[in-house]
């Protein structure tokens, strides 16, 4: 085949690869000829905008060249930085084969020196030889006088000679030292490792300078144990002391500078270093402030012994400060910081004590002693907040003395504690109390002429006490003292309320020997108690802190509700005494005789007046509480009385006189209770106001207004039932049969509802059952 048909041959082959290599190039001619498709039928949408093609036409081609020449601007810049890149590397080839050439050189002579350099071998080992000898002629004169310097700097360190004794040891441990490193050296020269079989020899004839360094450490460290004591007598010692530290430090930074300074220096650290003395000197002085809180035992700091006890701590530190910042601080390198070192050693070391301390079962005083010493003496002025102590660290720096948590744990002991007290002290109180009800003889009265007894003063003084006491610590801890004041008062009161139903029942079960004359009388003293302790209670709330009152996890204390209670029970003992002197009186009311010649009504008087006289020792309110209740009490006995109807009028003129007697009877009672109105507050319904309306009811005139009259008494009394007025009716002993039911009927039908605040009288008031055996039944009774 010729070169043309060859030439022609391979053109079709070399087509078909371009297709199947670069199949983006139709892909991409399609989606341009689609895109200019698209771009025409927009543009020409109309055939006017035909008129516009030669325009189009020039502005494509126009943009078609000046993309051509970009394309062949790139590609021949392209072209010409392959053809700068194929002449850099045929340089680097022929480089290459220079540098080939010669290092086949170097290796054929290397070759032909091989026998040359063994032959100096033998000189390497004799001056190997050679070296080891000088270094051991060389050496030998201090090898004779190790032990003896090794003796002599046992005798400067056991005289305390510590300047002269270190600097013995340091040249023992240089002559160690260059021994070690020649016999390094020397083995190195020799292509070899230092054996350990002359380690050992080296360490075994040095082997007093290992002791040595240790005695001389012990010797440093007790001095500077005693640093305190030596700084006020020979501060000499120290300072000897603090310059070989700072000798031994500089060495240490020296070895270590020179083991990593200079790269591939191999040379091993000297046997013992680094030695870190002053972190050792700090150590020793931990240790040393530590001592002074390790011989405190719990029997020696119990009760009173506590306090001493962080008061001489108190004492003992600033004392030592002072020393510290006087004395010491200018025995050591600024850098020492001396004085922040011991305030946090101390601080450290105070810490971990007063922790063990309080894990001990601590009294209440001695629990305040802890918190009084840690909350504010501390932290005081006199202590660690001195001026001077402040500049030198800052509180934030030390961190707390007890832990937040440490120091709630206290406080919730110290409640528990001072309640135990508490609770303890108000049993005895309360028996006291009891007793005292026992006497034969009145109740103490105040300044004021009130009853009152020792209880109310020895409570009120315990409580507030504690609360003072509280308050010198903080807010917090006062509160949950006078929360748990006010706990135990809860407590107390509701057992002083059982102590009064017992002392009311004793009372009821010992009439007939009549033992306690003066039962009345404690019973009000009791009540002037309560009103004291109510008054205490509110101070003491009063002095709760608003964030803190309700931030307890228990049921807030309720005393003032314990004390109504109590107070309540009092008066219906005082009542119940009133009723039972009454008692013997109060059957002859509205009775036959009593229409006649008065009856009892005087004599109920002086009672109620007696009484009256008695409530008068009782502080306010309750006094006029007492007398309101002994108002109403005669008032519903003598209603009570009226409706036994033991008294049926058979006429108009007994009508009237019963009227006549009860107005006379209700004007007597008004005598007896003329100062309730100026002393305290009037109820809303006076219950003495019901005797004239029951009177005017009783001795009216025409039985056909009673309709009218039972309506206005049911509007002012709307307690009233049927069985009252029918008793009222049985009273009057005129009303018929049709009146009477017209009458109930009426208030059948208009029974108002109780007003609120409306004391109801009549429902204490029972009507006894109809005497009637029998009764036809008529139409009006069904």
């Amino acid at each position: 085949m010729s070169a043309g048909d060859q030439k022609n041959g391979d053109k079709p082959e070399d087509t078909m690869p371009v297709a199947e290599v670069w199949p983006e190039v139709e892909r991409a001619e399609c989606l341009a000829r689609g895109a200019a498709l698209k771009w025409a039928s927009g543009v020409f949408c109309r055939p006017e905008h035909l008129e516009r093609l030669s325009q189009y036409k020039k502005r494509e081609s126009q943009r078609t060249t000046s993309i051509h020449t970009r394309l062949k601007s790139m590609v021949q810049s392209y072209l010409e930085g392959v053809g700068w890149g194929l002449e850099q590397l045929r340089e680097a080839r022929a480089e290459l084969k220079e540098v080939s050439h010669a290092l086949k050189k170097a290796g054929l002579e290397a070759n032909r020196n091989t026998d040359g350099v063994k032959s100096l071998e033998r000189l390497r080992e004799v001056s190997v030889n050679h070296c080891q000898l000088l270094a051991a002629v060389s050496n030998l004169p201090r090898l004779y006088s190790v032990r003896s310097m090794v003796l002599e700097t046992e005798r400067l360190v056991e005289s305390r000679r510590l300047l002269e004794a270190h600097a013995r040891l340091m040249d023992l441990e240089h002559w160690q030292d260059d021994i070690l490193w020649q016999l390094h050296g020397a083995a190195g020269t020799a292509g070899s490792a230092l054996s350990a079989e002359d380690q050992e020899l080296v360490h075994k004839y040095f082997s007093g300078v290992g002791q040595l360094v240790d005695a001389l450490g012990k010797e440093l460290w007790a001095v500077v144990s005693s640093a305190l004591a030596l700084a006020q007598q020979n501060p000499t010692p120290f300072v000897s002391a603090v310059r070989i530290v700072e000798r031994e430090e500089a060495l240490d930074r020296a070895f270590l500078e020179e083991r990593g300074g200079t790269r591939g220096n191999t040379r091993p650290l000297p046997p013992g270093r680094p030695r870190c003395w002053r972190a050792c000197f700090f150590q020793v002085l931990e240790e040393a402030v530590s001592a002074r809180f390790r011989s405190v035992s719990y029997l020696h700091t119990r009760g009173p012994g506590l306090a001493g006890h962080l008061s001489a701590l108190q004492h003992g530190i600033m004392a030592d400060l002072a020393t510290v910042r006087q004395l010491l601080e200018h025995c050591v390198p600024p850098h020492y910081q001396l004085t922040r070192a011991y305030l946090r050693a101390s601080h450290q070391c105070l810490h971990a004590h007063l922790t063990q301390v309080s894990s001990w079962d601590l009294e209440s005083g001695e629990i305040f002693a802890v918190l009084n010493w840690v909350l504010h003496i501390y932290n005081s002025p006199d202590m660690m907040g001195h001026p001077e102590l402040v500049a030198e660290m800052e509180r934030e720096e030390l961190g707390p003395l007890i832990s937040t948590e440490g120091l709630e744990q206290l406080q919730n002991k110290y409640v528990q504690s001072v309640r135990k007290s508490v609770s303890e002290w108000m049993h005895k109180a309360l028996q006291v109390e009891l007793q005292d009800w026992q006497r034969d003889q009145e109740p103490d009265t105040d300044h004021e002429g009130f009853y009152q007894t020792s209880l109310p003063t020895i409570i009120t003084q315990m409580l507030e006490e504690n609360a003072r006491v509280a308050l010198m610590i903080g807010e917090s801890l006062r509160d949950q003292t006078i929360q748990m004041g006010l706990y135990e008062m809860e407590n107390l009161l509701n057992r002083f309320r059982e102590a009064l139903v017992e002392f009311g029942k004793e009372h009821r079960r010992d009439l007939s020997n009549n033992r306690n004359k003066f039962y009345l009388h404690y019973l009000l003293a009791s009540i002037s108690n309560c009103i004291i302790l109510k008054k205490s209670t509110e101070s003491l709330q009063q002095q709760q802190s608003s964030r803190t009152a309700g931030q307890f996890s228990r049921t807030p204390p309720n005393p003032l509700a314990a004390l109504d209670r109590a107070v309540r029970r009092a008066c219906r003992l005082v009542m119940d005494q009133l009723l039972l002197d009454l008692q013997p009186f109060l059957p002859g009311l509205v009775t036959r005789p009593w229409l006649v010649q008065g009856g009892p009504t005087p004599k109920l008087c002086s009672i109620l007046e007696h009484h009256l006289e008695l409530y008068g020792r009782v502080r306010p309110p309750c006094r006029q509480r007492l007398q309101e209740e002994a108002q109403w009490l005669m008032v519903v006995e003598y209603v009570r009385a009226l409706m036994q109807k033991k008294l049926v009028c058979r006429n108009a003129e007994e009508r009237r006189q019963l009227g006549q007697q009860m107005v006379q009877d209700d004007q007597q009672f008004r005598e007896i209770f003329h100062g309730l109105e100026g002393e305290g507050s009037v109820p809303e319904v006076n219950p003495l106001a019901l005797l004239p309306v029951l009177a005017d009811f009783i001795r009216l005139k025409d039985p056909g207004m009673l309709t009218l009259e039972v309506s206005g008494l049911a509007a002012k009394y709307p307690d009233i039932s049927e069985e009252h007025v029918s008793v009222l009716l049985d009273v009057r002993g005129d009303v018929s049969r049709d009146i009477r039911g017209a009458v109930l009927d009426l208030l059948e039908q208009s029974t108002p509802p109780l007003p609120v605040g409306y004391r109801p009288i009549f429902t204490d008031i029972l009507v006894p059952p109809s005497t009637m055996a029998f009764c036809l039944p008529t139409a009006k009774c069904a």
